[in-house]
């Protein structure tokens, strides 16, 4: 081929069935929240799951909820104080960084540092987990938190998510 010669076609773009995967612990993130924010994707068009769905404690993500990450071509990750008492919550974090698809973290009521570096309102948490699981895979699950807490994202609290929802969806898209 010379350096004139285009080829006639182009492997295509990966095509998602959804845009946004949503990532939050229903506890301790307000329903309003998850409200409005699902319902501003909806009004721009945007296709999302929510991880709610699917979750247990045994350590390992279920396959529709991995195929879920795997087939959305972005996540919000609204991470609250107790996002991490679940395994399986982090397990899902770990997969949806090791696609390196486009992460937006919304710090809900967290300090980003705490998340970086597993501490504060993640200290007992990760602490059981070294004992129930072992290094390996905690090891991976830090790195996950580590990663998304470095990210530029939207720090808020309780009374001042609504005036983020617009910017959420422009960073997301």
């Amino acid at each position: 081929m010379h350096d004139n010669d285009v080829p006639s076609t182009y492997p295509a773009a990966p095509r998602f069935n959804c845009d946004v995967f949503l990532s939050f612990n229903g506890k301790d993130t307000s329903r309003s929240l998850i409200k409005h924010l699902c319902d501003s994707l909806t009004e721009h068009g945007v296709r999302f799951v929510l991880e709610d769905i699917g979750i247990s404690d045994g350590g390992e993500i279920d396959l529709s909820l991995r195929e879920a990450i795997e087939d959305s071509a972005a996540s919000i990750v609204i991470i609250s104080p107790s996002y991490a008492n679940s395994c399986c919550r982090l397990e899902a974090l770990s997969r949806i960084c090791e696609l390196r698809r486009r992460v937006l973290p919304v710090f809900h009521r967290v300090n980003p540092s705490h998340v970086r570096r597993q501490e504060g309102p993640f200290e007992d948490d990760f602490r059981n987990y070294l004992e129930r699981f072992g290094e390996d895979k905690v090891s991976k699950w830090r790195r996950a938190m580590k990663k998304v807490g470095g990210l530029s994202g939207f720090v808020i609290d309780n009374s001042r998510w609504r005036q983020y929802l617009e910017e959420w969806h422009f960073a997301i898209v």
